[in-house]
């Protein structure tokens, strides 16, 4: 496992290259109002280059469930919805079964960008530093690279801060090239999945999938609580109303040996309580993870048991304990 770049991602800011991120395109006269009704977020009020031209959203079933977290991107002709690429045929199917006689189109526009990310607690000013527009919060904003037109979007993979990167496939090299001049280090995946971790950011396939309900991954934010209806809607607004939330996103800690497996179920007192869904070696933390515990096991300290090992809940994001050499 390399990680490479770690420090800086951590510490300052470092380029990444994302080659498992993809882009789904929803065009048409129709897009803003019909995919304003397929996601948890306001996309409606969305505008190119304004003060709001962009946020994070959830795709979910009918009982609530997430199929995918896109960051809705407005641009003048149509939503650029940029997620994993792995999970944008499923989304396609689901977006695809609520048109009817709406002008949309859809198409996997993957192909049309190469994504790359300046992440770490100095991404943004590093990007000021350059000359280049910091976008707003969640928003994207037209940038030029070394005479590359690229799009430059205010969010973070690492939950360390970030601008995110969508340049054309046919300038990639260039590009990555160009954002030497925002950020000199350049960071793994590997680097960007600890940092993930470390920070408690749910990742679709691993915290987030169809058997998870928003808000037991923490996912408000992505919520409006304004806007009118979206699929879904109905599940989240009585989970909200009636304080049911079963099962919580948590941090966990083993105590001993290396990071327990995903998919370890963890016991309390003799019953399931919980379940890892990431893990890894931190050299800041030790072995840590992330998972899903049932509510009442959510406070931090909580003991749990896989075997003969013991594993706490911990704090998102990750602090320093005693036993990291902490004072």
């Amino acid at each position: 496992m390399s990680r490479a770049g770690l420090s800086e991602l951590r510490d300052g800011a470092a380029r990444v290259r994302l080659p498992e991120r993809g882009v789904l395109e929803v065009a048409g006269s129709d897009r803003a109002r019909w995919l304003d009704g397929m996601l948890t977020n306001a996309v409606a009020d969305l505008a190119p280059d304004g003060e709001r031209s962009g946020c994070r959203a959830l795709a979910l079933t009918r009982q609530g469930r997430i199929v995918a977290d896109p960051h809705v991107l407005a641009r003048a002709d149509a939503f650029l919805l940029e997620l994993d690429a792995a999970a944008i045929p499923a989304l396609a199917l689901h977006l695809d079964a609520f048109l009817v006689a709406d002008d949309v189109a859809l198409r996997d526009a993957t192909a049309d960008w190469v994504r790359f990310a300046v992440e770490g607690p100095t991404a943004a000013a590093s990007w000021a530093e350059a000359g280049l527009p910091i976008p707003t919060p969640d928003g994207v904003a037209r940038a030029t690279l070394a005479d590359i037109d690229v799009l430059a979007a205010g969010y973070s993979l690492s939950g360390l801060g970030g601008v995110q990167v969508l340049a054309p496939a046919a300038s990639a090299d260039a590009a990555w090239e160009a954002l030497a001049t925002v950020a000199a280090a350049e960071a793994g995946g590997d680097a960007l999945e600890l940092a993930r971790i470390e920070q408690g950011i749910p990742r679709l396939g691993a915290e987030l999938g169809t058997d998870v309900l928003p808000v037991e991954a923490r996912l408000e934010a992505a919520i409006s609580e304004t806007k009118g209806c979206y699929t879904g809607q109905e599940v989240v607004a009585r989970m909200r109303s009636r304080d049911r939330v079963s099962h919580l996103l948590v941090g966990f800690r083993f105590e001993s040996g290396e990071p327990l497996p995903v998919g370890t179920e963890l016991e309390a007192e003799g019953r399931r309580g919980g379940e890892v869904t990431s893990s890894v070696r931190s050299d800041r933390f030790g072995p840590i993870g992330l998972g899903f515990v049932t509510r009442a096991l959510a406070e931090p300290g909580t003991p749990l048991a896989a075997a003969d090992r013991t594993v706490r809940v911990a704090a998102l994001p990750f602090a320093p304990s005693p036993a990291d050499g902490a004072p």
